[in-house]
């Protein structure tokens, strides 16, 4: 089961083909969906969650708690909108965009995907991609 929730303003557009899109993604992974929680929140919500769990003094766009077990994909995916917001004007894109770029990168972290180093970039980046790809409610 798929769920959003807002602790700003943000209210997430077309949630049910999102959650479905989702879904399929996980799917397309061999993965098992179980229950994954979206949090939208604004960049002091996200730094606070940044400095007391990862202890990371920095601004981002998304933070993900992985509870999965297995290929049963479980977890809670925070996301500055704010964040979103930037990194799309600095990237040249929409909005919405970048917000599906950002909901799927999660995602692909519990698929075990890795961020870390240059080749595991450029793959990641490609699954992101290939997911946007699957987009039908768009």
């Amino acid at each position: 089961m798929i769920e959003f929730y807002s602790e700003n303003q943000f209210k997430l557009k077309e949630e049910e083909e999102i959650s479905k899109w989702i879904s399929s993604v996980i799917t397309s992974e061999g993965c098992i969906e179980g229950e994954i929680t979206y949090i939208f929140c604004d960049d002091e919500y996200l730094h606070k969650l940044n400095l007391q769990f990862l202890n990371h003094d920095t601004l981002t766009d998304i933070i993900s708690f992985d509870n999965s077990l297995g290929k049963e994909i479980h977890g809670e995916i925070y996301i500055s909108t704010q964040r979103v917001e930037e990194n799309a004007k600095e990237y040249n894109v929409t909005f919405d965009d970048e917000l599906h770029r950002v909901i799927i990168h999660g995602i692909l972290h519990y698929c075990g995907y890795k961020d870390k180093s240059k080749a595991d970039q450029e793959i990641m980046r490609t699954k992101e991609n290939d997911a946007l790809q699957m987009r039908t409610f768009l």
